[in-house]
């Protein structure tokens, strides 16, 4: 009967553990890549006479969560 149980009980928790490492593991995290920063040029047909006018700030546009954004906020 003890057997029964012990083999009841770890064959439940065998399961969970597979289902939990099957969702933690499908999902890769993006990293961002850094933008590369290039040496100054020292020549003068590279440099500028008049500098550029900078361009007027955008408007900042709201962004919408996705489902697994949501979700992860949920969760913290």
């Amino acid at each position: 009967m003890a057997d029964l149980v012990k083999e009841l009980i770890s064959g439940i928790v065998d399961t969970v553990l597979k289902e939990i490492l099957k969702k933690t593991t499908g999902r890769a995290t993006t990293k961002r890549s850094r933008r590369k920063t290039r040496p100054a040029a020292t020549t003068t047909a590279a440099r500028k006479a008049t500098p550029a006018k900078p361009k007027p700030a955008r408007k900042q546009v709201s962004k919408r969560r996705t489902a697994a954004g949501r979700s992860r906020q949920r969760r913290n």
